[in-house]
């Protein structure tokens, strides 16, 4: 008798009897510059480079953060002379990861998670072990890699408390993926009990591997040039920022620039293709737009940064930063990119997705929550007054950044384990 819940079968039937429209979507999705045209036949599960000899190692995140924060990961396997798959599902954590994954280390598309695409990148790839990145779970893939005796790990797992409630309405269906994995790493021990209760096996607390994360890079001919246009005005940096978010700032940067008429606010978009959407909410206000080659001028109020990958340039420039996705409920973006180059961090009450890490730096701060516009215009006044404070600031959130890590130390040895126990079966 199948004892596969009902979830999971009719899952399967569904993917299995649309399986047929699969090309058709894709093509839409190419069109409208979400696939990658060279790529496509990735998405399909078919490759046109080989499988590497030895051990491989397949790691899977959902777009940039969970890219982003398997790096150090990759970088520990590849020293160690273990090859490294890495899949992701979008055309801006493709070209992210072009330019940053080390050499023995190679990208792929996911596949589309029908049962013959994901079928088809199983038998080409055969990886010996699986390592899904946070929570991002393809019954199909997960399902399939399982069967086919891949060692399967939920690494730098998370879930907050409305996808715990969530996903409590189908218990038996996410049960049976989360028992498919031999073992969970989740980022702290709210978490933890969120998984061992959906039924999860194997949980374990190892911190999360942004925390283990090296600076961001940045171009030091670009940091000059924007240095040199800035020439020493009073800088407010905005980053990360969703719809809802922008307009709170728009407002603080009128409010101050009537103490600090030089005020340059820089605003860097989460998604960029938004960039042309702030320009139109900065109305009469003088906007210059990165991703046009628009340059800061001294009459440039506001610097729409919409551009990937210079988050480290923007945040060397600037002491302080408001962290965005934290005064719209996103859960926030990681606090420590900004804090490990000593840049204080402002952030809104939605800090969910990196509660610890937002713990950490604020803490050692002493300072940084914010609600409201009042809010932010009073402690950016307070940082623009004093100089020496913002320093100071930017000092303690690195300190309290410092005072995280060890996961992917803790991760790379529960991988060790699996590989082990993958060459005994």
């Amino acid at each position: 008798m199948d004892r596969t819940p009902f979830g999971i079968r009719a899952y399967r039937l569904a993917t299995t009897v649309l399986s047929p429209v699969v090309p058709a979507l894709l093509r839409r999705r190419r069109r409208r510059g979400k696939e990658d045209l060279d790529r496509v036949p990735e998405r399909l599960g078919r490759s046109s480079i080989g499988r590497p000899d030895g051990k491989l190692i397949w790691i899977h995140g959902a777009s940039n953060g969970e890219c982003l924060s398997a790096l150090p990961l990759i970088e520990t396997f590849v020293e160690k002379n273990l090859r490294v798959l890495m899949t992701s599902g979008t055309v801006t954590s493709a070209e992210l990861m072009r330019s940053r994954l080390p050499i023995g280390a190679v990208h792929q598309f996911v596949p589309i998670d029908s049962p013959g695409a994901t079928s088809h990148f199983l038998k080409h790839w055969r990886p010996d072990v699986g390592l899904f990145v946070d929570s991002d779970l393809w019954p199909n893939l997960v399902l399939g890699a399982k069967a086919a005796g891949t060692r399967l790990a939920l690494v730098n797992a998370r879930m907050s408390q409305r996808s715990f409630e969530s996903w409590s309405w189908a218990r038996k269906t996410v049960g049976t993926l989360l028992a498919a994995f031999d073992v969970c790493l989740a980022q702290d021990e709210e978490i933890a009990v969120r998984f061992k209760k959906l039924g999860a096996r194997d949980v374990r607390v190892v911190g999360s591997l942004k925390e283990d994360a090296p600076p961001l890079p940045f171009d030091e001919a670009e940091f000059a040039s924007l240095k040199s246009a800035i020439a020493g005005r009073p800088i407010l940096l905005a980053a990360q920022t969703h719809p809802g978010e922008d307009e709170t700032i728009l407002p603080v940067h009128d409010a101050l620039r009537h103490n600090y008429p030089d005020l340059l606010t820089i605003i860097v978009p989460r998604h960029p293709s938004r960039g042309s959407e702030i320009v139109e909410l900065c109305a009469t206000r003088r906007a210059s737009l990165r991703s046009k080659g628009e340059p800061i001028t001294q009459d440039t109020a506001v610097y729409v940064a919409d551009t990937m990958g210079e988050l480290g340039l923007f945040y060397r420039l600037a002491t302080f930063a408001f962290v965005g996705g934290t005064l719209v409920p996103r859960g926030g973006h990681n606090p420590l990119e900004p804090a490990r180059l000593h840049c204080a961090v402002l952030a809104g009450p939605h800090t969910f997705n990196s509660s610890t890490a937002y713990r950490a730096v604020l803490d050692a701060q002493g300072a940084g929550r914010v609600s409201s516009s009042a809010d932010i215009i009073a402690i950016v006044k307070r940082l623009l007054d004093d100089p020496a404070q913002a320093r100071a600031m930017g000092d303690a959130a690195a300190r309290g950044a410092m005072t995280l890590g060890g996961a992917v130390e803790k991760t790379y040895d529960v991988v060790s384990a699996l590989l082990s126990r993958h060459a005994t079966t």
